[in-house]
């Protein structure tokens, strides 16, 4: 008898451990809440922030689960998540959606001969990722081509299916027109595609039997995020600096990090350790200056690795402009110099793309814009708002009243967004262990 109810106790109690616990009270405790799975890279980071400053609007902690579409679905429904992230609306009966806050164009591309009309796609193999924006999409296009089929893939992701696509493993995928273009900046060999024309109106979901509450706590939030540009400001974050570089930049580019970068990789280390800035936003910046070739000169005698000016180099101590680890600790410090001089209530990263502006145009021309942006009603503090401003310093009804005049705003712009892009095409290729590590050290210079 004491053996029956013990094995009937350890059962009971086997139970309970694999219960699922009862989620926190998202009004008081934490907020629970599943985002794209980390193969997503851009749109997890964006849906990361944006569900951040939810839980910040809420005054509540929140909990960030890293999930596929149809993991999401099913977690929502086992009511292990308050809310998910990424969804087009209106594409699950099961789930309830929120104000969309973000179209986008839904795009199918293919190996080989790209279909020219939506008729020609049933004729290819198509495969996307289940329960997706992408899948959603294609229902809808269904309702009118009926024969259109395709494969619905378990646990996983349009980024990763456009991986897949890249490989030659896969004919055909459907992925929005952002995430087409962030891998295309790895994968030059991927087409643009062929639009849907059916737009993503993407949402946040909640289980058809979550707190309606919750929900119009969600609109509420999305349309103070959109009034006060917060929205705005994520979009242009994660999103903004995409596309500045043709096939033929992206191919040269992901060569030179190969075949040069590790030449140079302990040295832009060595300018991290000594300002606190990623070693990977310091050598796309010196990509973007030299192309990494220590010996670059412009026409106005500007030299060397990080390109830096005379005056810039008395002022930096920098000796020899030529030497290329000289250059890049000079030209992180001084990086660094133009950040630490923007006020201390901008935000870190806005500080650092206003310093990259500075670093191309100098600070006294970023400040005339920044007054600019501020008189046009924007936020000087946001450089999502300073680059759509910036432009107009090349203009004489704009620069004959600022203190520092005519200047190459726009030039500056470019600047900033393609050591952007550059920086997460470093950081992506990082993380998938594509970057190979220091080599040795060229043309006689040597660690000091």
């Amino acid at each position: 008898m004491r053996v029956v109810v013990l094995v009937g106790l350890f059962a009971w109690l086997v139970i309970k451990a694999t219960e699922t616990p009862p989620l926190p009270d998202w009004r008081s405790g934490e907020l629970v809440a599943v985002v794209p799975d980390s193969s997503m890279v851009t749109d997890s980071a964006f849906e990361s922030d944006l569900v951040t400053l939810f839980a910040k609007h809420l005054n509540v902690r929140v909990r960030l689960v890293k999930q596929t579409s149809d993991q999401a679905v099913a977690t929502l429904l086992a009511g292990e998540a308050h809310l998910a992230a990424g969804f087009r609306s209106h594409s699950n009966p099961s789930l309830r959606f929120s104000d969309g806050y973000h179209k986008l164009d839904e795009r199918v591309v293919c190996n080989g001969k790209s279909p020219r009309k939506l008729e020609e796609l049933t004729l290819r193999e198509i495969v996307v990722a289940r329960e997706s924006a992408q899948e959603a999409a294609l229902r809808k296009v269904r309702e009118e081509l009926e024969e259109l089929e395709w494969e619905s893939r378990k646990r996983s992701s349009p980024v990763a299916l456009l991986k897949e696509l890249a490989e030659e493993q896969i004919d055909c995928t459907v992925a929005n027109e952002e995430q087409i273009t962030t891998m295309r900046n790895y994968h030059p060999e991927i087409g643009s595609g062929l639009s849907l024309n059916l737009d993503s109106d993407m949402s946040w979901a909640i289980s058809a039997e979550g707190d309606e509450a919750l929900l119009e706590e969600i609109n509420l939030f999305l349309a103070e995020s959109r009034k006060n540009r917060a929205l705005h400001h994520a979009i242009d974050r994660h999103y903004g600096h995409n596309d500045r570089l043709g096939s033929i930049d992206v191919a040269a580019f992901i060569e030179d990090t190969r075949s040069v970068l590790p030449h140079y990789r302990q040295w832009f280390q060595d300018a991290a350790d000594l300002t606190g800035i990623d070693w990977r936003l310091i050598a796309a910046l010196g990509y973007r200056e030299s192309r990494w070739d220590p010996n670059a000169t412009s026409y106005t005698n500007v030299r060397g690795f990080m390109m830096i000016t005379e005056v810039t180099a008395d002022r930096m101590g920098l000796k020899n402009r030529l030497d290329p680890r000289e250059s890049i600790l000079a030209g992180a410090r001084y990086l660094q110099m133009l950040k630490e001089q923007l006020p201390l209530r901008i935000t870190e990263q806005n500080r650092l793309w206003m310093a990259l502006a500075a670093y191309n145009q100098g600070m006294g021309h970023l400040e005339d814009a920044r007054i600019l942006t501020g008189q046009r009603g924007l936020s000087p503090d946001v450089w999502a708002d300073v680059k759509r401003v910036m432009p107009l310093l090349s203009r004489p009804e704009f620069y004959e009243n600022t203190k520092y005049g005519q200047a190459r705003g726009g030039e500056a712009v470019v600047h900033v967004e393609t050591v952007r892009l550059y920086h997460d095409m470093l950081k992506r290729l990082d993380a998938e262990g594509k970057l190979p590590k220091t080599s040795h050290f060229p043309f006689g210079f040597g660690s000091k």
